[in-house]
């Protein structure tokens, strides 16, 4: 993986006023182009298509800079058909015009060309299980919410306590399979994994694959495959999160697996009264790399 995501640097350097094939690479390397590109947001702490603009906007920069040409031309050559396109991209990064920054020398923001390297470690007890599962359903009350990468969702506070307790109890009782217990499910998700993108989030228990939905409950379907399943012990939701992001520094790198489209599920095992801290397992989906 650490091979593929190099290599996927060096083709964006290659073409990089080109639209880039990601899923064609990612074919010639041996995996997806839905893992690549959240193995890379993992890792990079910025989604692929950031990266891309940024870089581009770095070369663009020096090209502007330099004077010799006019915004146009440089748009073009950059991949960009007007002044006003690559005017707008090019603020974004360096938040300053290219008209300015051609006058003025600045603002400029570089963007370094990236070199991914594994160093494992350890420092994350990675208590994982490996299972498969035939198909299940997942029921309960679904809303979109945007994805936030650190600390509280407050979208996600607010969908569960609008609720009424009974309901609570009524979903707990209808779950029937593995995972068990009222879960967090978020589904839909960017594979570029940019924070504020909207997702899937789900409330709810497992189902056995025939067990209908009763009225007024969404339903994910979740077709058979293999999971992996992390433990999680600790101040919550931040022992959570830490772990997940493991999963992409350091399990993942270390192991022949790679993640597959489908839901991340959060199963509740043990929790203090306010909930303050947290025993949960982390489901993902995965399949042989």
């Amino acid at each position: 993986m650490i091979s593929a995501l190099n290599r996927l640097v060096d083709l964006v350097e290659k073409y990089l006023a080109e639209e880039l094939d990601v899923r064609g690479l990612a074919a010639e390397l041996g995996t997806t182009e839905y893992h690549l590109r959240r193995m890379f947001s993992s890792l990079a702490g910025m989604p692929l298509s950031e990266y891309v603009r940024r870089r581009r906007m770095t070369v663009a920069a020096a090209d502007v800079v330099r004077g010799e040409d006019d915004l146009l031309s440089i748009a073009v050559r950059h991949g960009y058909s007007s002044t006003e396109a690559f005017g707008r991209a090019f603020r974004a990064v360096h938040g300053a015009g290219p008209s300015d920054v051609r006058r003025d020398g600045g603002p400029l923001r570089t963007q370094p060309r990236l070199r991914f390297h594994l160093t494992v470690e350890g420092s994350i007890p990675m208590d994982t299980r490996l299972i498969d599962r035939p198909a299940f359903r997942l029921v309960g009350h679904a809303t979109r919410v945007p994805l936030i990468h650190h600390g509280v969702n407050p979208r996600i506070q607010q969908h569960i306590a609008a609720l009424p307790q009974e309901e609570h109890a009524r979903l707990k009782a209808l779950g029937d399979t593995e995972p068990g217990g009222l879960l967090q499910v978020c589904d839909d998700v960017d594979p570029d994994g940019t924070e504020g993108s909207e997702l899937t989030y789900l409330h709810g228990v497992a189902v056995s694959r025939d067990a209908p939905a009763p009225d007024g409950l969404d339903a994910i379907e979740v077709p058979a495959g293999k999971w992996a399943v992390f433990r999680t012990t600790g101040p919550h939701p931040q022992a959570l999160q830490t772990t997940w992001a493991a999963t992409a520094t350091e399990w993942f790198p270390s192991n022949p697996w790679r993640l597959r489209p489908g839901p991340s599920i959060v199963a509740v095992l043990e929790r203090a009264d306010d909930f303050s801290t947290a025993t949960c397992e982390l489901w993902l989906p995965v399949e042989e790399a």
